[in-house]
């Protein structure tokens, strides 16, 4: 079993930053993908973006957040974070941070979740 702890959500101003972090109780080779999701209220948890544990290689960013997000890994604190930059209303939801064994926009293939964090930006 991994467990997944996020924090770092808060509400902020349209235009300001947060970084979200997640940290795993421990590393499996199997599950080395790690993602974040989104989840605003009355729809569909989307994926944000992901990363190779391993390589740090990024697999994916959401095109509304393309430009403003930064995901990154410390392989030594077993964390992933989020930088969140020039946020807006629409980024409002719970963000979630998943592990999986591979890439893929489907939350169901994702083994392990986080409770979530939520992340409100005021206009």
């Amino acid at each position: 079993q991994v467990q997944l702890v996020e924090s770092g959500g808060g509400l902020v101003q349209a235009g300001g930053s947060l970084r979200l972090s997640c940290a795993a109780s421990r590393r499996t080779f199997s599950n080395n993908i790690m993602a974040w999701f989104r989840q605003a209220p009355g729809q569909e948890r989307e994926l944000v973006s992901a990363i190779n544990w391993s390589s740090g290689a990024i697999y994916y960013y959401a095109d509304s957040v393309k430009g403003r997000f930064t995901i990154s890994r410390d392989n030594a604190k077993n964390t992933v974070y989020l930088q969140m930059n020039s946020l807006k209303p629409g980024d409002t939801a719970v963000y979630y941070c998943a592990a999986g064994k591979r890439f893929t926009v489907l939350r169901a293939a994702y083994d392990y979740w986080g409770q979530g964090t939520q992340v409100t930006v005021s206009s």
